[in-house]
């Protein structure tokens, strides 16, 4: 089950996904099946196959959009969260051996196409939960438990 939280920019770029299926990508694609439907013979029409398929791929998405969206919480920034690593956190950590990750911890809708994020649901985020900095997480990986330090906590990005 993945957990419903998403952070106000995550859902706002959902639902501007939604937005542009809806109201610019399902209008095109519909007409392109009117119209290589108005040409006769469907089943060797690789235009009507085509669109056809796009158009149940793009309401397929839309349903699951507009159910995801009503089911999800947004989580704004409290102050109280501050120095202490909670969901939206920007978190910088390293290993024993230097390597750095930063990271910002959010929901598993928003981490797909960025490097940058890792969901709540992961294993790093979840050791990482209520931690500050300069304590210690041990991380359960598939090749073992792999200790990580926590260099820095904020919650603004370097971007806003």
């Amino acid at each position: 089950m993945k957990t419903k939280l998403i952070t106000r920019r995550g859902y706002q770029q959902l639902q501007r996904e939604l937005d542009h299926l809806w109201r610019t990508e399902r209008p095109e694609v519909t007409k392109k099946v009117a119209w290589a439907a108005s040409l006769g013979d469907r089943s060797e029409n690789a235009d009507y196959q085509y669109n056809k398929k796009r158009l149940r791929e793009i309401d397929r998405r839309v349903r699951y959009l507009r159910k995801r969206l009503e089911d999800l919480q947004v989580v704004d920034y409290s102050p109280q969260q501050e120095g202490k690593v909670f969901f939206g956190a920007y978190v910088e950590v390293e290993d024993e051996q230097g390597e750095v990750l930063r990271f910002q911890i959010v929901g598993p809708d928003e981490i797909y196409n960025s490097k940058t994020v890792i969901s709540i649901d992961a294993p790093m985020a979840r050791a990482l939960l209520k931690k500050q900095v300069d304590d210690e997480a041990w991380v359960s990986t598939p090749t073992g438990r792999k200790l990580w330090y926590i260099n820095d906590i904020h919650y603004r990005s370097d971007d806003s």
